[in-house]
């Protein structure tokens, strides 16, 4: 049996990867832990509490996090904790930072004490900056780091923190760059259930005039099973890229959402862009087949109309939510 401490764990990918390992790992160990601001929940943990350990607490929180890894002798930590929201960061640049950068360095120290067994980190595509929409590019794990806005910077910097207590302390550490996540129980200022839910209301839905800018889209499943085999398989010290080279617009998102819900293309409106928006992303993933064996599962049509119907599905679930969200579109 394994003992893990998983951050981020009542947000959207968090949960879901707590969900997915104790299905795959039933005799392990969980500490769920997180801070529970605006986009974390507990009731994203609701199906699997009884056989978790849920802590409410910040990775910032030194003793905290100590105790909980030697009361629980924890052999794995793996860190989703993160401020992710591209418009809140370009409104309150500074929170991401901290969370971000100090507060994974914060957990790292920790990791380093209690000497853990694997660090694996949670990054993002956005680390590289943007790509031409013409380029035939992709970022591979060598692409150098060129990022353009706050939550780019943050994430980045917290990768270098990552790299560093591997190269100087001797921390065994792994670190995935993901795609862009959907799927169900993500908070509703995501691109995907923002939509939705703005079409379940009767809401026009905000498109940026660059509306041809393109994301590289993975099911949060797979990116769960991509972390799994990085825990198993990967080699320490090594980053592995998660994507599925299917690539969409965000007019062509809220196509599909108007499509899936029987809606016309009238309920499409175009709003400013947001400073530093991103052109273009799009990952080489060929390492991750390679040493881990991974390969995504999800066919992308598929997972989000599946997706829009569970949040069709689940209003009790995100109407709470929608005055949780800090950030409003256009208030640059």
């Amino acid at each position: 049996m394994t003992s893990l401490l998983v951050t981020g764990a009542a947000g959207f990918i968090g949960s879901h990867f707590v969900r997915h390992w104790l299905g795959q790992h039933p005799g392990d160990t969980v500490v769920a832990l997180d801070a529970l601001t605006y986009a974390g929940s507990v009731t994203n943990l609701a199906d699997v509490h009884d056989n978790i350990v849920f802590a409410r607490g910040d990775i910032g929180d030194a003793p905290f996090v100590r105790r909980l890894l030697d009361e629980h002798r924890t052999e794995i930590v793996v860190n989703f904790a993160a401020e992710s929201h591209n418009s809140l960061a370009v409104l309150d640049p500074g929170r991401f930072f901290h969370t971000n950068v100090v507060g994974t360095q914060n957990l790292l120290e920790v990791c380093r004490e209690a000497k853990v067994e694997r660090f694996h980190h949670i990054s993002t595509c956005e680390v590289y900056g943007d790509l031409s929409l013409r380029s035939t590019e992709t970022f591979s794990e060598s692409s150098p780091y060129r990022p353009r806005t706050p939550y780019n910077a943050s994430k980045a910097g917290a990768d270098h923190a990552v790299r560093a207590y591997h190269e100087t302390f001797g921390l065994p550490v792994t670190i995935t760059n993901c795609a862009n996540n959907y799927g169900s129980h993500q908070f509703p200022e995501k691109v995907l259930p923002l939509f939705t839910t703005r079409a379940l209301d009767g809401q026009p839905l905000p498109l940026y005039k660059s509306s041809d800018n393109r994301r590289e889209w993975i099911h949060v499943l797979d990116h769960c099973r991509a972390v799994e085999a990085a825990l198993l398989k990967g080699r320490t010290g090594e980053t592995y890229h998660v994507g599925t080279g299917v690539e969409a617009s965000v007019e062509q998102l809220a196509d599909l959402v108007l499509d899936e819900l029987g809606l016309p293309s009238t309920m499409k409106e175009w709003v400013p862009d947001r400073p530093g928006h991103d052109r273009r992303y799009l990952l080489d993933s060929s390492k991750a087949g390679r040493e881990l064996g991974w390969q995504p599962q999800v066919p992308f049509d598929e997972g989000v109309r599946e997706t829009i119907r569970w949040y069709a599905e689940n209003r009790d679930w995100w109407e709470p939510l929608k005055d949780r969200r800090p950030a409003v579109e256009g208030s640059w």
